[in-house]
């Protein structure tokens, strides 16, 4: 049923864009059935539940993290993590880089933008991200390298406020693009869409798209988290 539902997600992502499935409180044999189906990338919120899934699945699986991320947490899942969506303060991009060196790594971290007309939501307001990135402090950091930027949009039923929110996204990136990032080739990736809106975020050029439920079904949150 897994794999089934895969393709069905698969055949509606455009080219160019990368499917994340969001695997967080889904045991890890629903995981190995979509890896077994030909997924390999997987999306994960909490620090210790992606640790534990790394040592029981295959080793060429691309983690990326895409929840809140405490700076006490980093450290567990530095050396092996490939892409983290959620750096919302200098102070965890500082953290990242401090571990990731530790662990002989260069991690990929997504910038986190807030757009949602909601106070729930974390992330950099547009003027303070590019006051940071502005900055080059950042610059000094080895063990990160800035790929991009991450964005979740208002949870409404408002299609075209989704769109808004996803386009000033896009009109963000591209001004980073060309001053702060002219130079680097690496800064390529828009992280925003998710189950309920990801056709939209394609249509405003988003990379990557992180659907869950689609793939592995409802998950009961009231329950706790295992591992089978």
């Amino acid at each position: 049923m897994i794999a089934e539902r895969l393709k069905e997600v698969n055949d509606t992502i455009r080219d160019g864009v990368k499917l994340v499935a969001v695997s967080k409180y889904h045991p890890v044999n629903e995981l190995q059935e979509a890896y077994d189906a030909g997924q390999r990338v997987f999306g994960e919120s909490h620090v210790q539940e992606l640790v534990a899934k790394n040592e029981l699945l295959p080793k060429d699986i691309e983690w990326h993290f895409i929840g809140h991320l405490q700076t006490n947490k980093v450290k567990y899942m530095a050396p092996f993590v490939s892409l983290i969506h959620s750096v919302d303060s200098m102070k965890l991009l500082k953290e990242i880089d401090k571990q990731a060196q530790k662990a002989g790594r260069v991690i990929d971290c997504l910038m986190q933008l807030h757009i949602a007309d909601e106070e729930t939501k974390f992330g950099f307001t547009p003027n303070e991200l590019k006051a940071l990135l502005s900055a080059n402090d950042w610059r000094e950091l080895k063990g990160i390298r800035i790929v991009g930027i991450m964005a979740m949009a208002t949870n409404t039923d408002n299609d075209e406020q989704i769109g808004r929110e996803f386009e000033s996204v896009k009109i963000l990136f591209d001004e980073l693009k060309s001053s702060v990032f002219a130079n680097e080739d690496s800064f390529k990736e828009i992280s925003m869409g998710m189950s309920g809106d990801y056709q939209i975020a394609m249509q405003h050029g988003s990379t990557l798209v992180r659907v869950g439920s689609m793939i592995f079904g409802e998950r009961d949150y009231s329950k706790p988290f295992t591992m089978n």
